[in-house]
């Protein structure tokens, strides 16, 4: 899929808190409807087979609870993407990544091949439609979780490149998938924040450690062996940088992924470095924009989501600008793209109970016209605003609500401009003093049900302030019409 990826190390956030958040986002021409499930340890399979690899996998029989985003058209899978389970362990899988010729040659990647003439089928490496299932309802810290996964990795191999997140109340961790079976992770250091647009991402690492004490490095058992073995290392400096050795450097980067990192180092960043005109440090076209920095500020949840739903305001290069060269709106892709799925942001806080240290915040199409909504993650049910999606549109889920939305702004974008940031702010305006509310009380009465009652009153919001902002679209976007006349008729 392809996504836009940031992490947020509890140093760098608002509140302490680590922060891990995607944009689900579907491939060219496909929209995926997506819906918000818990899924108790009885429902979780014990005997997995994937449908687009047939792979068959035996999974442990002690798995946590956990929160997932599946597809609601299971034809090619699960798909469960986010999640955090009943240990406050997230997980967001995957923001896929590219590779280059001389990795793929020497650890292809494992595809399932049809059986013909008679000969078995033979089946593929894991991939984005299974990672969650097989991972997160086991792990009980971010770095077990690529633990984990990396040994799936070598175990079973994988069918494409993918970048995956784990988080804790301490700790961040990134995994990125190299070839076939191999695989690389790595610490977010906890005073920074890391951008991932489609890319490898990982610029720099200890490989000493990795094969020590493993603190804030792991990887493959033979990575060395195989970096030496197929002249992997590009650097000439004696230094090792992932990027280089397995990551990409196309045209094509430069215009779906490197501008993205720009963008949101430009805004979290923007007196660190020179971002725009002739002598800047970085461009959109920069491959050496860095994996992973120090913000000039702390990072609240606010900010993710405007760097999510980002379509390059402020630069010549926003499709939506009224000022400008035309020929330079729409050069690059933008981050909050029509063809999101959806985005969450998984927070885990550290100064409260355990019971309610996760919070999930999620919302539904394209970024630029939606709103973000948060629920306490350690319950049994999820409100049905946000999982009764069904494959025909409607108005009484959340998913359904914010395209349509989104569909019909996008046309008349300087009209509704305004009627959307009204919307998407008296969300998080209710949001955060909903969610104040109920930390409180569960501090003083610790009641789980008080979790349910605010998901729930959390949901009503929601759902009222999406129905309003329907309606105010939907009659902005009536007045502008082509065929409309200003001459009444009675």
């Amino acid at each position: 899929m392809a996504c836009t990826t940031i992490l947020v190390g509890k140093k760098a956030s608002y509140d302490g808190s680590t922060l891990i958040a995607r944009n689900d986002d579907s491939p060219t021409g496909i929209f995926n409807a997506k819906k918000l499930v818990v899924v108790e340890p009885r429902h979780q399979p014990r005997h997995y087979e994937s449908k687009i690899a047939h792979l068959k996998i035996e999974l442990p029989d002690n798995p946590l609870s956990y929160t997932a985003m599946p597809s609601v058209d299971t034809k090619e899978g699960v798909w469960a993407a986010s999640g955090i389970n009943s240990a406050n362990v997230a997980m967001t899988a995957t923001e896929t990544i590219t590779t280059n010729d001389r990795v793929l040659g020497a650890d292809p990647l494992v595809k399932y091949v049809k059986g013909v003439d008679g000969k078995a089928d033979i089946a593929g490496g894991i991939g984005e439609e299974d990672l969650v299932v097989i991972t997160l309802p086991y792990i009980h810290s971010a770095k077990e979780g690529a633990l984990r996964l990396g040994a799936l990795l070598e175990k079973y191999g994988t069918y494409e490149s993918n970048g995956i997140a784990f988080s804790d109340k301490d700790e961040i961790w990134w995994l990125e998938s190299i070839g076939g079976h191999h695989w690389i992770a790595k610490r977010v250091p906890d005073d920074t924040y890391i951008t991932m647009p489609n890319q490898f991402g990982l610029d720099n690492f200890d490989l000493d450690d990795a094969f020590s004490k493993q603190k804030e490095n792991l990887c493959s058992p033979d990575l060395k062996d195989f970096i030496n073995d197929n002249h992997l290392n590009l650097n000439l400096d004696g230094k090792f940088n992932p990027r280089l050795a397995f990551g990409s450097h196309s045209d094509s980067d430069h215009v779906y992924n490197t501008p993205r990192a720009w963008y949101i180092e430009r805004y979290l960043n923007p007196r660190t470095c020179k971002w725009d005109g002739e002598e800047a440090d970085f461009t959109p076209l920069s491959d050496d924009i860095p994996w992973a920095r120090v913000p000039e500020r702390k990072i609240t949840v606010s900010d993710v989501k405007y760097l999510l739903s980002s379509h390059f305001q402020g630069t010549k290069y926003d499709p939506y600008a009224k000022y400008g060269d035309p020929a330079m709106k729409g050069a690059y892709r933008p981050i909050g793209i029509s063809r999101t799925s959806f985005m969450s942001v998984a927070q885990i806080r550290p100064d409260l109970p355990e019971e309610i240290q996760a919070i999930e915040w999620i919302c539904f199409g394209s970024n630029p016209f939606n709103a973000l909504v948060p629920l306490y993650t350690n319950v049994k049910k999820i409100p049905a605003y946000y999982n009764n999606t069904t494959l025909t549109v409607s108005t009484d889920n959340f998913y359904w609500a914010s395209r349509l939305i989104g569909a019909l702004a996008d046309s008349h974008f300087n009209f509704c401009s305004a009627l959307i940031e009204r919307y998407q702010d008296a969300v998080m305006n209710q949001s955060n003093a909903l969610i104040n509310k109920y930390d409180v009380l569960f501090t003083k009465e610790n009641k789980l049900e008080l979790l349910n009652e605010a998901n729930e009153l959390l949901s009503e919001m929601a759902h009222k302030e999406t129905d309003k902002a329907l309606n105010n679209v939907l009659y902005e976007v009536s007045c502008h019409m082509k065929n409309g006349y200003s001459k009444s008729d009675n």
